[in-house]
């Protein structure tokens, strides 16, 4: 399997001119803890994450000060971190020329890339444009183990993948960060919905698409304001049953 298979393509990004504060709330209420940054073009020009918010002069975590680092640096240090816990755009404190990953990156690369650099997430890039996401979850070991012993999609399964992507990413109740899985005509669906009837609706979505033999759910709902979550009823039995 390869990053295209698997990759959310509608992505939440910021812009480098975004305030912080505009980008931490999208993170907060979308239950994101990273935002691709890119520019008026498309083209990817940073990531902000959780991480670049824990050095913060408003909760007074700014990094200590080391004199003798300072004298083997210079004052140069100093200023780079003044900036970083005081900076007010994603420009200012985001991580510039993050880790990325082709489309025809196999998941074994994908998985490798993420565990020796300690992402969460990796930009799914096409000649330096933002087209997809593939974040980390519990599932994502298990996809790339099971690709090396079974076979890989066909031609066919990924016409079905795009074709159940089209059908749901034009409606209004598409899910948050939706991904797509299709093996052997059976269609996998995650992301994150807020109404029940958003899941009803992209489950009927992937069963009307030709060649679609059965779908799987794995959309979980969650609620913006509070964070909480709940895993699909599929899900759910399924933890059940292995417990």
């Amino acid at each position: 399997m390869y990053a295209h298979q698997i990759m959310a393509r509608k992505v939440l990004s910021t812009t480098p001119d975004s305030a912080i504060l505009d980008a931490a709330n999208i993170m907060l209420q979308h239950r994101v803890s990273g935002l691709p940054v890119v520019d008026p073009d498309g083209t990817l020009v940073g990531i902000i994450t959780e991480g670049d918010f824990l050095h913060r002069s408003e909760i007074g975590t700014g990094r200590k000060r080391n004199w003798l680092m300072t004298f083997i640096l210079g004052p140069g240090k100093w200023a780079e971190d003044y900036v970083l816990e005081h900076g007010r755009k994603v420009s200012e404190i985001m991580t510039r020329e993050p880790v990325t990953v082709a489309e025809d990156a196999p998941l074994t690369t994908v998985v490798g890339l993420m565990e020796k650099n300690n992402v969460k997430r990796l930009p799914v890039v096409r000649d330096g444009k933002l087209v997809g996401i593939i974040t980390r979850s519990n599932l994502l070991r298990t996809v790339a183990s099971l690709a090396r012993n079974v076979p890989a999609p066909t031609e066919n399964d990924d016409q079905i993948r795009r074709r159940i992507l089209d059908e749901i990413e034009r409606n209004a109740w598409c899910p948050l960060g939706l991904s797509v899985i299709v093996q052997d005509g059976i269609a996998h669906l995650s992301g994150v919905i807020t109404e029940s009837r958003f899941r009803n609706a992209a489950i009927v979505a992937a069963e009307n698409v030709p060649g679609v033999r059965e779908v799987h759910d794995h959309l979980c709902w969650g609620d913006s304001f509070s964070g909480f979550y709940l895993k699909s009823p599929d899900d759910q039995e399924l933890e059940k049953q292995v417990h």
